[in-house]
Parts: structure tokens; sequence; C-alpha cells
């Protein structure tokens, strides 16, 4: 039996109306055909300003193996978001050096590959209709997006066919050239206003962010709109909808072009395999106040609805489990309760019970650099070659939320990085979606999240994921440098060996953990001539030396013993359990032979030597553990002399 097929989709900022019309074309396609769709999204906008967070983002980027997928979507209009070039131009090059599968893009040339166009000329020729036969306006003007853009002119097309058909002349001097953004429209408003070009009738916009820019500028120019001028857009987006006059829009049959992507790719990969009919879209104008029509209330009503902050929520309607808001993420206090842990491990615990604000989902994965925690490493590009699941939830029902889950960074969960995630090539479980998201505190590198949703699901990721995530990359982030700060307080910074406040510690949970048969094992270790290496060789000598004490120590120490730096050049190994005068003999043997064997292969003008002591006392002897550290300590000064007394 054939494996699975895997389609990969890299799309930037996947909650805007934009990339939620490509994930409905491709996961109803992938669904016909069965395959698993693999999403790589940076969660915001590339023209996002906070450039380290943003680098952050893009780093999901660098995970692609794309050897593992069959064949890979590009949505290149979101890679060039208010005309920025270098991500585009960084993705280019990375799949132009490392994919050798197929590759499709959207809407917008992409090097030499193969693109799909969404159907914008018909859709024009609708709306320059409208405004030609409903408003029985004359002089219309044209803002489209990049002269020679091959979107910007599939637009104007359906506008210049529009006029061809009733006979009138295509007018350049109506046709006007922007970037689809906001600041396209400014830029005509101003010119209208200021009398550098003749004000129209009408000036259709081949994007509602340049309406929208249009429009309220006009406004502020003291042009009302639609009574002096009407204007429309086009992507029926949220933004037309909420901006104060309400813009005529165009809902684009995006989700056609994105499943007509999937059919090209299954002609390339499975090329005597059936092709499927693709779902058909209704594209249709959408009413707002800015024609001068009747606004469409309910088409209104339906995209404010999407952007209301819901605070008082109603907890007794029937779809509650499954019905999670911005409203309801932001009334969580997760973040607080992210920072209210103590550990990593009740920090994991904390964001696991908070996932069921991702509800409905198949599954949640958050898969983390294999030494994440250690603030010393500075990862920027890319990941670890080892990643660990630190979290998996599976939400099942109200009543039984999670089933098959963990939490824990002691996970031996381990995967090679060029795997991405093992699941994503499991064929027991259903087709489904991968989101791949980043995790990571500004440009820095912790690993990456992945939800699993079967391809029939209608929720896609959206604004409440974004914001779910950015609260774990901060308690992380907190946490990491917690962490940090407490074994700054608990460990000798040169060493790392445990400093008197964190033997204090660990030495009662050995109390705590011994019997009446147990022994404290103690031994003190005072290094030889540390003042003379440091007076004759330097403090860098001196410290090299430490260190060399401190790792011959814990050679010769227990997993369940503690090892301290307790002064400069003073150590202790402390142990209870079953322990006996053999028993210590044969260690102290062990100690000066593993410093013997660094001697013999560091290669310094000097030697490293020490004097050690120990007390091996019945844990309830009377003694206290400073009593025997104090008897271990006096044995130590007797071997001392001792070997003082040799060498003279």
């Amino acid at each position: 039996m054939s494996k699975r097929k895997v389609i990969g989709l890299i799309v930037p900022h996947p909650e805007s109306i934009y990339a939620q019309r490509i994930l409905d074309g491709m996961c109803d396609q992938c669904q016909k055909y069965g395959y698993n769709l693999a999403v790589f999204s940076p969660l915001v906008q590339i023209c996002n300003y906070f450039t380290e967070y943003l680098e952050g983002e893009l780093n999901i980027f660098e995970l692609i193996n794309f050897d593992r997928l069959d064949g890979v979507v590009v949505a290149s209009i979101p890679l060039t978001e208010d005309r920025i070039q270098y991500v585009f131009d960084n993705v280019l090059e990375q799949i132009q050096q490392k994919c050798t599968k197929p590759v499709i893009s959207l809407d917008l040339p992409f090097g030499d590959y193969d693109t799909v166009y969404t159907d914008d000329s018909s859709s024009f020729t609708e709306i320059t209709e409208h405004i030609l036969d409903v408003h029985k306006t004359e002089n219309i003007y044209f803002l489209t997006g990049m002269k020679d853009y091959p979107i910007s002119n599939l637009r104007l097309s359906g506008y210049t066919k529009a006029l061809t058909q009733r006979g009138i002349t295509v007018n350049e001097d109506n046709i006007f050239y922007g970037d689809f953004w906001y600041t396209s429209g400014h830029a005509l408003a101003d010119k209208i206003a200021s009398g550098e070009v003749q004000k129209p009738d009408a000036v259709i916009c081949a994007s509602d962010h340049m309406a929208i820019g249009l429009t309220n500028r006009l406004i502020e120019h003291g042009i009302k709109v639609p009574e002096d001028i009407i204007v429309t857009g086009y992507d029926a987006t949220q933004e037309a909808v909420i901006n104060h006059t309400t813009i005529t829009s165009y809902i684009p049959k995006i989700n056609e072009m994105a499943a007509e992507a999937v059919n090209k790719l299954r002609t390339l990969i499975e090329p005597d395999e059936k092709i499927l009919p693709i779902t058909k879209a209704e594209g249709h104008l959408c009413i707002g106040s800015s024609c001068g029509c009747k606004e469409d209330m309910a088409y209104i009503k339906d995209r404010l609805n999407a952007s209301l902050f819901n605070v008082n929520l109603d907890y007794n309607r029937p779809d509650i489990d499954e019905y999670i808001d911005i409203g309801r993420l932001m009334e969580s206090y997760a973040l607080e309760n992210y920072m209210g842990a103590d550990n990593i491990h009740d920090c994991l615990r904390r964001i696991f019970e908070s996932s069921y604000l991702l509800r409905p989902y198949g599954e949640f994965f958050l898969c983390l650099n294999e030494h994440w925690q250690d603030t010393d490493i500075k990862l920027t590009k890319g990941y670890e070659d080892r990643i660990k699941t630190v979290i998996l939830a599976k939400p099942t029902s109200s009543s039984e939320y999670y089933n098959d889950i963990f939490y824990d960074n002691n996970t031996n969960i381990f995967f090679d990085k060029e795997v991405m995630l093992p699941e994503l090539f499991d064929d027991e479980r259903p087709p489904s979606v991968f989101y791949f998201a980043p995790v990571h505190f500004k440009e820095l590198s912790l690993g990456y999240a992945v939800l699993r949703n079967e391809l029939t699901q209608k929720k896609k990721i959206n604004i409440v994921f974004r914001n779910w995530l950015r609260n774990v990359n901060n308690a992380l982030e907190m946490i990491r440098i917690n962490n940090k700060l407490k074994t700054y307080s608990l460990r000798d910074t040169l060493t790392g060996l445990y400093n008197r406040r964190g033997m204090d510690i660990n030495v009662r949970k050995l109390y705590g953990g011994s019997d009446d048969s147990d022994h404290y094992l103690v031994f003190v270790i005072d290094m030889d001539g540390l003042k003379i290496i440091n007076d004759t060789y330097g403090h860098s000598a001196g410290d090299y030396g430490i260190n060399a004490i401190a790792s011959t120590v814990q050679t010769v120490s227990r997993n369940t013993e503690i090892c301290v730096r307790a002064g400069g050049d003073e150590f202790y190994i402390i142990g209870i359990g079953s322990y006996s005068i053999a028993d210590a003999y044969a260690r102290i043997q062990k100690f000066y032979q593993a410093l013997d064997e660094i001697n013999q292969t560091s290669g310094k003008p000097y030697e490293i030597s020490a004097s050690i002591g120990f007390a091996c006392e019945p844990v309830h002897s009377g003694l206290t553990l400073d009593e025997i550290i104090n008897l271990a300590d006096t044995r130590m000064y007797q071997n001392k002399s001792a070997r003082k007394k040799n060498r003279s």
C-alpha cells in the first residue's frame, strides 16, 4: 500500500481572509485525494514593524524539509505585503536550493515555477457592470496594483472588458497604479482633492485596502463617499466591513484557485490518478455604503460578529466547548496563569491545561529544541538537530477533556529535526491538516507548535491560536530565565556544583528519603597550592585548577550524591545511603587516580593536587551534618599535613 501524500503550504498570516480561503480550497481538495496538508506559517504579516519578533516568526521556514514532502504550494502574495521583497526572495532562494519536488505558486509568479490564478477578471467585469448599470456613472477610474503585475493586469482586464462590451472607450488616463495597500488610496485621494486629476464619478479599487485608504482620505478632504464619489473594493475583508464607511466589495473565488493548485500538483506527483472536480465557489458582490446601494446588513452583521470581542459570553450555549473567540481567550487570563508557575514542569502543565482554548482541534504538539531551557544557547536561525515533544494534547469531549496526553520537559520522545513531526507521516490518522507555527522569544528559537485538524474541520487556524501561542512564547522565556536565576542561586557559577544554599536544600531532600540503617558519607576536598598557581600563572590558571578538582569530584560521585563547592578551594561530596569505611577508601583511591589522569594529559606547567578526608556516620548517630563535615575536614587537614611531610 502506498504512503499517503503530503502537500506543503507556505503562507504567512494564516488568519487573514485571503489565507483562510486558500486553506478552505486546499483542505477540500486534499480531503478528496486523501492527502495530508502541512502548513508552515509565520503567524504575523511580513510587514510587521517589530523586526526581532518577525524574524522569530519567519524562522518556521527553516524547519521545512522538502525531501519529506510530495509537493509544495506557495502563497506568494502575502510574502510581498506592503511591497516588502526580501521575504519573498529568501523563500524563493530556499526552494530553488533545497526543493526537488513540484512547486506551484498562487496568484503571483514565483521564479520559474508554475502559477495558478484566481479568476479576478470576471469578478471585476461584474463590479464594473454594477457601477455602470445600477449607478449610471460615466467617468470611472480604476486603481489597480503595480504596473505589469499579473494580478494588476487580470483585475484591470475585467474593468476594460465591461467598458468595451458597452462600446465605451477605455481612457488610459483613468487607470492608476498602486501597490494594493492603503497608501495607494491615500495618494489618489490627494491628487483628486488637489485638482491634479479631475474628480471622477466612481473609483473601482483592486483591493479593499486601497479602497479604505481612498475613502477615508477623500472624507478627510471634505469629499463625500458615495455622494460625491462612489468607491468599491475587492476581497471582502473584515477591515472593509468595520470601516466607518463600509466598503462595497467582492468575494473572490480564491478557494477554487487553491483547489486547482492541488489538482495541478496531483498531475505531477500522481500522473496516472484521476483528477476530481473542484467545489465551485459563489463569488459575488457584498454591498456596503461606499457605492450608494442599500447595505447588505446580513453580510455586514456576519463579518462584524467575527470581529467582536464578546465580553459577556453565554456559557449555556450548546456549542460552548467549541466556541472560542478572542474575547474568551483574553478573559481566560492564560498569561497570568502561566506566569504563576513555579518551575518548568508546572509551566508546561498550565500550558497544557489551557489548550482547551484552541478547540476544536484533533491534536496539539509542543515541540521544543532539545536544549531549549539553556539560556546560554542563542539560536536565532533554524532549530537544533534533536527536537522533543513536551506536550501532546488530544481533546475528546466536554466530559472527558483529554485522552492519551502528557506534559513533561523530561520526556524521552525525541525525533530528528529533519522529520519535522513523526505524526505527519502516520497514516493511521485520518487525512489531516498540520499547522506548523514557530515558538520563540523575539528572534530566539525555542521550537515550534503543531496543531492537527481533520481536513473536514471548518474552523481554521485563527487569531485565537496566534495570541494563545504568543502567551506561550512569553511564558517559556520567563520560566527559562527564572530557572537560570534559580540555578544561579543554588549553584556555583564557575564549576556548576552546588553552593552552600543548594547543598542545604538538597541535603534535606536526601534526609527525607533515608531510613534508620543509612549512613552519611561526607568527603571534604581541599585544593593544594591554589595561591601559588594564581600568583605564578594567573587567575585563569587557578580557575582551570578549580574546575579540574570539580570535574574529579563529579567523576567519583554517584548520581544520588551532592557535589558542592563550599568555598574558594574547598569541595564536598555528601551522600546518604548504605555506605562503609571500605567504600570511602576505595573512592579516595579513585579520586587520586582521576586527578593523575588529568595531570598526565593537561600539558600544564603545574600540577593539580588536592587533599581529601572523609567521615562515615549513621544518620541517627546524634551528630549534625555540620559536625560530620567538621570531622571530615579535620581528617582532610591531617591528610594534607602527611602529604606535605612526604614531599619534603
